[in-house]
């Protein structure tokens, strides 16, 4: 029987367990119950009837798509209220956003060790919610009292000569949005972690409808994302910022109802302890030992019985055969404390969150990428023309729901028309490996940077040609030139996005799936502070010895050209480090297909 060509590590041991659960009496009598280890609020086993599936997640994907509408609502515009309503200048304004975003992203780490060491992924996520709406209702204000805000920047004044805001009004203002950060650190990795806990993986159907799971969250998340990026954008941008933040914050409070009512529905893991911990005994145990000789059969190292794996809701994880000096924390030498002797499961655990490090690494310059979309993408907006008809002016910050236009057409293009193509060749349920996936994605980022920097330069050239060299001269271009660039970027997304997510859950071993979707997260964090780094660096090394400097507050004089033209050469120098690393990365060994596989052989033999 073909399956999925992933390269992977398989043994003996491995098989023989999966036959040995097989014969299981008590899996016979309990053919209802679902048999990854989930279970309800109470810890009971949960019956897969009544329980799970896509009629749980619908409650799921509800709140997630009006809470990204509430995310998007703020950062999407974020850049303009800090420049025209804070009066802040291009780089620092930039900055600002790319460190909140930066923190967004970080925080989900916290999030998930809280959630697998101490609280679950349910409490942890409620909790956190309640942090996010009082974040959404502080942001509120902060925009909305006229005391919290400097005073409007009179006529023909540069925003950088204005009244800047008081240190007061920029901490409740900043302190608003940290609270935000907060709350999403415990809401982003365990959301998407519980949708695909909804799936029992030893159930064929189940299994089959969670290889599609990760494609139809996006899909429908994107909508909500949609209506922030067009329809909030225009509001805060024509009406005010007050409605543009007070409508994502009653929305936010109606997603968290939705989530609440499908609480019967939702199947749980439990606690497995800290993670983090785990790894590090591995770690200590292993440096504490590097004299000690690794036996050669790996049946010498020490485990325990898989029954008492069992009654905690895991699966022992067999021997495999790389970053073999971890093995010496499972070698025995007569101490048994658990920082001097842990068992080969730990030790397992610890090598596939380690091996995924590489690829978290060569997939943090896409978010650097994506960081532009909502702060120097933006800022090109406002200096091109934005009539649509005489009466309508779009709002730049409306772009970027292209971004998600263009994403939610390739998602479903993907994985309806693309994935059951390819499959017929490569006999991978996927269509493609994720890895593949990825590299896919990360060849048209530098594709986006090339793009972007061809249509700044015409941009720049007419700029020049028509003598608008004032900061708020408006260059005679459309902008919709800037349409190819945040087109791409949505269809990049629907590769490495959308990959990056499947990837670290998929291959994060079943006691640390939050902490794997923290990978995601992480990513993204690395990607904006390191965006906030290259902009700040680039923009004050390019200035030094009485050069203008590359990026200035006036777009219409700057040569942001050049530095898309430096990030397109970085994304292909990171490109060319994936394919190394993505070449020697080997996937683990799914011992829930094998189990599918045995069974369905075991019945047409008795048959």
């Amino acid at each position: 029987m073909k399956r999925e060509t992933d390269k992977v590590q398989i043994n003996d041991t491995s098989i023989m367990a999966v036959v040995g659960e097989l014969k299981s009496p008590a899996i016979l009598e309990s053919e209802d119950y679902t048999q990854d280890g989930t279970v309800d609020l109470k810890g009971r086993p949960v019956l897969r009837s009544k329980t799970g599936t896509w009629r749980a997640c619908s409650f799921i994907v509800g709140y997630e798509m009006i809470e990204r509408m509430a995310y998007y609502g703020i950062a999407s515009n974020l850049v303009l209220y800090l420049t025209k309503k804070l009066h802040e200048g291009t780089v620092k304004s930039s900055n600002h956003v790319t460190n909140w975003v930066g923190t967004v992203w970080i925080m989900p780490a916290a999030g998930a060790y809280i959630a697998d060491a101490y609280l679950g992924r349910y409490w942890t996520f409620v909790t956190a919610s309640g942090i996010y709406l009082l974040g959404m209702c502080l942001l509120t204000l902060a925009v909305s009292l006229p005391a919290l805000r400097p005073p409007p920047c009179p006529p023909g004044v540069a925003d950088k000569d204005c009244q800047q805001a008081s240190s007061l009004q920029m901490g409740i203002f900043f302190f608003a949005l940290y609270i935000i950060a907060a709350g999403t650190g415990g809401t982003k990795p365990n959301i998407s972690t519980m949708g695909a806990d909804q799936f029992d993986d030893f159930e064929p159907k189940e299994r089959h409808h969670k290889l599609s799971f990760y494609n139809w969250w996006v899909f429908y998340i994107l909508i909500g994302t949609i209506s922030a990026q067009t329809a909030l954008v225009y509001i805060q941008d024509n009406v005010g910022f007050a409605l543009g933040y007070g409508i994502p914050t009653i929305g936010l409070a109606i997603s968290i109802l939705v989530f609440l009512l499908g609480t019967p529905l939702y199947r749980h893991r439990l606690p497995s302890g800290s993670p983090l911990t785990r790894m590090v005994q591995v770690i200590v145990a292993a440096m504490s030992k590097w004299k000690v000789k690794v036996p050669d059969d790996p049946k010498e190292l020490h485990e325990v019985s898989t029954e008492e794996y069992a009654s905690k809701g895991r699966n022992i994880i067999d021997h495999s055969s790389s970053m073999k000096f971890l093995d010496k924390a499972a070698t025995k030498t007569g101490q048994t404390s658990p920082w001097m002797l842990c068992t080969v499961t730990q030790v397992e655990e610890t090598k596939q969150m380690m091996k995924m490090i590489p690829i978290l690494i060569t997939t943090c310059i896409p978010s650097t990428i994506i960081a532009q979309t909502t702060t120097l993408f933006i800022r090109q907006g406002t200096t091109l023309d934005r009539s649509m008809g005489p009466h309508f002016e779009i709002p730049p910050a409306c772009l970027t729901a292209f971004i998600n236009i263009f994403m939610l057409i390739s998602v479903v293009i993907y994985d309806r028309v693309f994935v059951p193509a390819i499959r017929r060749y490569t006999k991978n349920p996927r269509g493609i490996t994720m890895l593949q996936r990825l590299g896919i994605g990360l060849v048209l980022h530098i594709i986006i940077m090339t793009t972007a920097c061809l249509v700044e330069r015409k941009r720049l050239g007419v700029a020049r040609e028509k003598n608008l060299l004032g900061q708020h001269d408006t260059i005679p271009l459309t902008i919709f030139i800037l349409l190819p660039q945040f087109g791409l970027t949505g269809i990049a997304d629907t590769f490495v996005d959308v990959a990056k997510l499947e990837f670290f859950y998929d291959q994060a071993p079943e006691a640390m799936k939050s902490l794997g979707t923290s990978y995601f997260t992480t990513t993204q964090s690395i990607g904006s502070f390191f965006s906030t780094f290259l902009l700040s660096t680039v923009a004050d090394l390019t200035r030094k010895h009485g050069h203008k400097g590359w990026i200035l507050d006036n777009l219409n004089v700057s040569h942001i050209d050049y530095y898309y033209a430096f990030l397109a050469m970085l994304s292909t120098i990171n490109f060319l480090c994936f394919v190394i690393v993505a070449k020697f990365f080997v996937y683990n060994y799914d011992v829930t297909q094998t189990k599918m596989d045995l069974e369905l052989e075991m019945n047409t033999a008795s048959a």
